[in-house]
């Protein structure tokens, strides 16, 4: 898993029938201090997120089976909202 911030929207006019169902959102890959850490990523959103949210995001094979029906084409898909980050208390 990953984490991420949703920082926008994707609008697409054409789209896989099994992604209707679906928003797009635009997500900024983040690193444990909440720092960006790669380019942005377009995410299918299962877990109804917004705009700012703090999101935990799966990538490949993981990210089709995320989605219902399952093995749709997606790379990135969105599936949870992260309440807080507290590296901190893990490290040894």
């Amino acid at each position: 898993m990953h984490l991420g911030r949703v920082i926008g929207t994707v609008v697409a006019t054409q789209i896989f029938p099994g992604l209707r169902a679906y928003k797009l959102l635009l997500v900024q890959p983040l690193d444990h201090d909440l720092v960006a850490k790669s380019s942005p990523v377009v995410a299918v959103d299962t877990a109804q997120a917004g705009e700012g949210d703090l999101v935990y995001f799966v990538t490949s094979r993981e990210a089709a089976l995320a989605v219902e029906p399952t093995f749709v084409p997606v790379d990135h898909s969105i599936v949870g909202i992260v309440d807080g980050v507290y590296p901190e208390r893990f490290e040894p």
